[in-house]
């Protein structure tokens, strides 16, 4: 078992520290450049698209593209948020905020480029539509067997083993915070989660479109209240952020190197950009362009870095308990509850745990979300999707209970397959999102509400979707 371990942790290390990140930062910097810093630029107008009307299919109502955001801000936004960066700065130190951030920014055009690839190529679903990786990986390339494999990943990174995890950290943190018993609060995620997911693809919509600007507002009012305590120390915090992300050495141990290293694997593994994810979400959006989900999806990975992960960094860092002492020997979400203790009483834990069920209850619906349409894209028969939702309340019980080591290190390598699939594949069909992003933004300067013709943009092939094919 131990060497076991030993190679898993081998292969994550190459994944993660070498190959990936130079891909995610390469194609990143690539993608910014070949849609002229629009990730940037369009801000406001990706602002703007979040209030678009819900457009109806076939006289029912579609899913709205405020709605397809939320499915994909269910998933990224979770424990990760709050565990995950307090990991990066007691390992990295506070330049890895810095770094963080810097992804984030280039991430917002990876993100573009793989969500609008996924509205280009999705499919019909009855009154809605399914799509992501899989999809324009069989229609674009032609690999039907790759587009399974990657569907495989998929179903059983998020829908399985990220799930188990999600309602583990629920369990345990209830148990410390409230003394509820792990196989009692596994018995109502089952519930609470069967009663969403087997309403389908619009009761996700409907029920992360509700959470997740809810949670996500709380927690950062809450951070913002520390800032607003502590005023006269955030200079000195901003100045901390910025001197030790390119210091030879940065604080509380950490190296230069590891405030990159840490930073980049916070920012790219939390907001997802460029991993395979997202684009399942992005293509459940009844909208006029593919472009425009891609620009929502971009602000997702802003709301998620910039302001979630930021909230986390600044409540601890303010805190000073990385400084002093007072976290030593803590590890993970510790070390936030301990930060957010100290400046609000000792409700803080309570309140974390409530902000970690919200956190991670929405993710699991949205990682659910994702299996389901890869499931789809194996094999529509019924039985097989109701099969795969009993499995994944199975492992939602299961997870709640259990003891995790090997089964978190071995979804880390399965993610990293989808990232390394996923990314040499958008890269090849890079030019038809830049073409999409180009017909887009002609149309906005020209005063018009954009809409997609897909014989703009011959080399797509044949398209559901869209109207007419590409090549008639």
């Amino acid at each position: 078992m131990e060497s076991l371990e030993n190679i898993i942790s081998l292969l994550n290390d190459w994944l993660y520290s070498y190959i990936l990140i130079i891909l995610l930062i390469g194609l990143g910097i690539y993608f910014t450049f070949k849609i002229r810093f629009g990730q940037f630029t369009l801000i406001g107008h990706m602002f703007r698209l979040m209030s678009e009307s819900v457009e109806f299919i076939d006289g029912k109502r579609g899913i709205s593209p405020f709605e397809a955001f939320c499915i994909s801000a269910a998933s990224r936004i979770g424990t990760g948020n709050i565990a995950g960066v307090a990991i990066a700065i007691a390992t990295g130190g506070p330049g890895a905020v810095f770094w963080m951030w810097i992804i984030a920014l280039i991430g917002g055009a990876t993100s573009f480029i793989e969500s609008t690839l996924g509205q280009i190529y999705k499919v019909k679903d009855g009154d809605t539509f399914r799509g992501g990786p899989a999809y324009y990986i069989e229609q674009a390339l032609d690999k039907r067997g790759l587009g399974i494999f990657f569907s495989v990943l998929t179903a059983v990174t998020f829908g399985f083993i990220f799930n188990s995890v999600q309602a583990n950290t629920i369990a345990s943190s209830f148990e410390r915070a409230f003394n509820i018993k792990p196989i009692v609060m596994g018995g109502i995620l089952l519930i609470i989660t069967g009663i969403v997911i087997f309403g389908g693809v619009k009761r996700i919509a409907s029920v992360s479109s509700k959470i997740v600007p809810i949670m996500a507002t709380i927690y950062i009012i809450v951070a913002l209240f520390i800032m607003v305590k502590n005023i006269v120390l955030v200079p000195k915090m901003f100045d901390m952020i910025i001197s030790n992300a390119f210091g030879a050495k940065a604080a509380f141990g950490g190296t230069m190197g590891m405030a990159i290293m840490n930073g980049v694997k916070r920012g790219l593994f939390s907001n997802e950009a460029g991993m395979g994810s997202v684009p399942n979400a992005a293509a459940t959006a009844h909208t006029s362009h593919p472009a425009k989900q891609g620009f929502i999806q971009s602000l997702g990975v802003y709301m998620d870095t910039i302001l979630v992960c930021s909230a986390t960094a600044f409540i601890i860092l303010l805190s000073g308990v990385l400084e002093t002492g007072e976290a030593a020997g803590l590890e993970g979400i510790q070390i936030t509850q301990a930060a957010l203790s100290s400046q609000v009483g000792n409700w803080g834990n309570s309140f974390l745990a409530i902000c970690i069920f919200l956190f991670a209850y929405s993710s699991i619906i949205g990682n659910y979300y994702y299996g389901e349409s890869n499931i789809e894209f194996i094999d529509t028969a019924p039985g097989f999707l109701t099969g795969y939702r009993l499995i994944v309340l199975v492992m939602v019980f299961w997870g709640s209970i259990a003891n995790f080591g090997l089964v978190w290190d071995a979804a880390d390598i399965f993610m990293g397959l989808m990232a390394l699939i996923n990314l040499i594949v958008i890269w090849k069909l890079g030019p038809i999102a830049f073409a999409s992003f180009d017909d887009y933004v002609r149309q906005l300067q020209e005063g018009k509400n954009p809409t997609f013709n897909p014989k703009n943009i011959p080399e797509l092939g044949e398209i559901e979707c869209w109207g007419e094919k590409a090549t008639e």
